[in-house]
């Protein structure tokens, strides 16, 4: 059996994640009683030590004086009109009034980061995104299975930037960035979800929700906003194959019963199994492909493809044999399956 790829991230630590749920107004209140909390750690201290303080205006430091005296001190670097002159106060401004001005702005910063200009600039890429999606693959679902269909897709030649993941797990978006493919995070059971990745112009869609009453229903939901896109489905019951083809999926998948399958193979033989995994994979010694059938093979029988191994056709959606007398003779739109070469040749 053709050995996996072992990709890069499989190499690296796995650390536990968990999406932050703290509310933004939340997030933003506790920032704000930091900022309080360090301010008035200053301000106790400079009040408690105002003799170390001078005014040269008018001599006498009082609690107004203070306020403004640490909040110049922790926004800028001072006036001068107040002026730390003991080195009691000089060590204190030194040592706890700078890491305090550092902390504050930091806080700032991060908070301007997080609620302005990322939220802004992630809008506008989203948009950008939106206006030049076209014959891109949309993966509903990143688990194993979602995971595993875009390595293969990569292998086999897609550019990953044609790939859009959707799952509301912020972890496995994270994995599918770092493939190199467009994101978002979101229900792609919900109109809107789908909306937003312009699943009307893609050119497939693949789902694995990990729950098959999940899938059946992203199904539904694509379906209904998209009619003739492809979409494959991976579902773990029997029963609901036929669900998943009533509900408009194209292609079922079950990787319980393609399990059972090669089971039963190589009780029949040891090599069945193995070459039908070479069949599924992109790097095995052959692999299955589709295309059309051009214009010089139109009128020939299927036998006569020189371009691989042709072992079924497809005409008007009907599937076909080499067998069977439909293949005798090729006609302009046929679909033909072949067997040929793959990445493990080489």
């Amino acid at each position: 059996m053709a050995r996996r790829r072992t990709s890069i991230g499989a190499l690296r630590f796995a650390t536990l994640q968990r999406q932050s749920r703290t509310p933004v107004w939340l997030s933003i209140g506790w920032r704000v009683v930091c900022v309080l909390v360090l301010i008035g750690i200053a301000v106790g201290v400079h009040w408690l030590d105002r003799d170390g303080l001078r005014d040269n205006y008018d001599g006498a430091v009082s609690f107004i004086d203070v306020i403004y005296f640490t909040m110049i001190s922790i926004t800028t670097t001072g006036y001068g009109d107040i002026a730390p002159v003991t080195d009691r106060a000089r060590l204190f401004d030194a040592l706890i009034v700078t890491p305090i001005r550092i902390f504050v702005v930091l806080i700032f910063i991060g908070t301007a980061y997080d609620f302005v200009f990322k939220r802004t600039w992630d809008k506008w890429r989203m948009k950008h995104l939106q206006k030049t999606l076209s014959d891109h693959i949309v993966v509903c679902g990143f688990g194993i299975s979602g995971s595993e269909a875009v390595d293969e897709l990569i292998a086999r030649g897609t550019d990953a930037g044609r790939i859009v993941v959707v799952d509301p797990s912020a972890s496995a978006l994270e994995r599918a960035k770092a493939k190199g493919c467009a994101v978002i995070e979101a229900d792609a059971t919900r109109d809107t979800s789908l909306t937003d990745v312009r699943i009307a112009s893609a050119s497939a869609v693949i789902v694995s929700a990990g729950r098959d009453d999940t899938s059946i229903l992203i199904v539904l939901t694509v379906r209904h906003l998209a009619e003739h896109v492809p979409i494959s489905v991976v579902v773990r019951a029997e029963d609901n194959e036929i669900l998943a083809r009533q509900a408009g999926a194209t292609t079922v998948i079950n990787p319980v019963s393609f399990a059972g399958l090669l089971l039963a193979g190589s009780c029949h033989g040891v090599h069945i199994a193995d070459y039908l995994s070479d069949l599924a994979s992109t790097d095995g010694r052959v692999r299955l492909s589709e295309r059309a059938v051009t214009a010089g093979e139109v009128g020939r029988p299927l036998s006569a493809i020189e371009t691989g191994q042709a072992v079924r056709l497809y005409r008007h959606g009907a599937p076909f044999g080499f067998w069977e007398p439909e293949s005798r003779a090729l006609q302009a739109g046929d679909v033909i399956i072949e067997i040929v070469p793959g990445d493990g040749m080489a």
